[in-house]
């Protein structure tokens, strides 16, 4: 499948099997994350990836993670992340989406559905978990096999603004 027929195959799963996911694919969806650029190659990313009930159960006291039986909770290292010394904007949170976004493309290549969290009570998830104050819990991403019926792939002429709305060339 090439890379554009992948990207609108992808869609927000918010409903789950309860078929666990299998280590293998745990393991390239975790290499996905590992193959992600980062500013300055710094990686301030940390992954915690949930599985297990009792880790499932915290999460699910901060976030709705649709009975997904996978988790991953995507947390910006503010101790690493580059900093742009123009205005001092700090770039973890968006090396952790990036983190995500290959998380979750990998996710769909391997027949995986997935939903990316940003509704969540992070200080609960920081308790829950004993995140260090250095970690930034940015984002959780749910992963596991889809129940019910896939998104339209041709859905985006529909969800989304025009192309034209989107991109100007040269100037705005």
């Amino acid at each position: 499948m090439d890379f554009l027929t992948l990207a609108k195959t992808r869609y927000s799963v918010r409903r789950y099997t309860k078929q666990k996911v299998e280590r293998e694919k745990i393991d390239k969806i975790l290499q996905a994350a590992h193959a992600a650029p980062t500013a300055a190659n710094l990686q301030p990313v940390h992954l915690i990836v949930v599985q297990e009930q009792e880790g499932l159960e915290k999460i699910g006291k901060s976030a709705n993670i649709y009975g997904a039986p996978l988790a991953v909770i995507v947390c910006a290292d503010h101790e690493k992340a580059w900093v742009r010394p123009f205005d001092h904007k700090q770039t973890g949170d968006i090396d952790a989406a990036i983190l995500t976004d290959h998380m979750m493309l990998e996710a769909a290549s391997l027949g995986l559905g997935s939903v990316w969290v940003c509704y969540f009570k992070p200080d609960v998830l920081r308790e829950e978990f004993a995140l260090p104050g250095y970690l930034e819990p940015v984002n959780i991403l749910a992963v596991g096999y889809a129940s019910g019926a896939p998104a339209d792939p041709e859905r985006h002429a529909q969800t989304r603004i025009p192309i034209e709305a989107l991109v100007s060339y040269e100037t705005l």
